[in-house]
């Protein structure tokens, strides 16, 4: 294998304290997690996680650059759009623990906040502007979308609520489809 080709040692240091990091914010929150435990988890000096991020706030920052992967929904007709935005973010949290952490931290933590609004503004927005009859209002109707996926999120994969977690992937979409639907694309009350 040439030299280029081989993954360097730095790139799978960094990738071993994200992974790290990922897990312990999802398990203690960004405030108890530390960078001592961290670097213990990855393994490695708590000086390489300071070398490689800085400090907890640049840390928690890289481990929470999160990629949504929505799927393309321009070849979809606009009365779908809903449908196929819930199904996508149940299978993600169902497939992926680092969109519940941050979550968590989320709801806990300022900085944690501030990375979910950075998320969901940058890749749920321009969804709603696609779609929504007056892209002036994409900003509310984004953010009436975000609260009915991660209030699901919460009841369901957080909080666990019995009759949340209790529904078959098929009955929530059932639920709440219709309502993202009607805040993307229905005319204004």
């Amino acid at each position: 294998m040439p030299a280029d080709a081989r993954p360097r040692r730095s790139d799978t240091t960094r990738a071993a304290i994200l992974a790290a990091a990922r897990e312990r914010f999802a398990a203690d929150g960004y405030e108890r997690a530390t960078i001592r435990a961290i670097a213990a988890d990855a393994g490695i000096d708590p000086s390489m996680v300071m070398r490689y991020f800085g400090n907890k706030e640049g840390l928690f920052a890289a481990a929470s650059d999160f990629d949504l992967r929505l799927p393309d929904l321009s070849e979809l007709p606009p009365e779908e759009i809903g449908e196929a935005l819930v199904r996508h973010f149940l299978k993600r949290w169902e497939e992926d623990e680092v969109l519940t952490a941050l979550l968590r931290v989320g709801v806990t933590n300022p900085a944690g906040a501030e990375r979910m609004q950075q998320i969901f503004r940058d890749q749920i927005s321009p969804v709603a502007e696609a779609v929504c009859p007056d892209p002036a209002e994409s900003a509310r109707r984004a953010a009436l979308t975000a609260s009915q996926i991660l209030g699901m999120a919460m009841s369901r994969y957080v909080l666990r609520f019995p009759p949340a977690t209790e529904m078959t992937r098929l009955e929530v979409v059932a639920w709440l489809a219709p309502t993202v639907q009607r805040y993307l694309t229905a005319e204004r009350p």
